[in-house]
């Protein structure tokens, strides 16, 4: 194992985290801001009216795209444990 393949698969392994990641987060700070606005609006500052609709909106994400989700994931996880006899050997 050189540090050049250790190196390339950090890499890749944060690349696949942050692509996996950025569609939940988008998504939820995109609802954070609109309720943090609504709250302005309406000087209403209920703990809940923060946390329902954040947690709900990455439900629906997840629903939506969960299964791509999961399969780059599988993927992800396949070539590494087929790449582990060419690193050991």
């Amino acid at each position: 194992m050189t540090s050049q393949f250790v190196l390339t698969f950090g890499r890749e392994a944060l690349t696949l985290l942050l692509m996996i990641a950025m569609p939940v987060l988008g998504v939820v700070m995109a609802v954070g801001l609109l309720v943090s606005i609504f709250q302005a609006v309406t000087q209403v500052h209920e703990a809940t009216l923060a946390f329902v609709p954040k947690l709900l909106a990455a439900l629906a994400v997840f629903g939506v795209v969960g299964p791509w989700m999961l399969s780059t994931l599988v993927d992800f996880i396949r070539r590494t444990i087929e790449s582990i006899p060419s690193v050991v050997g």
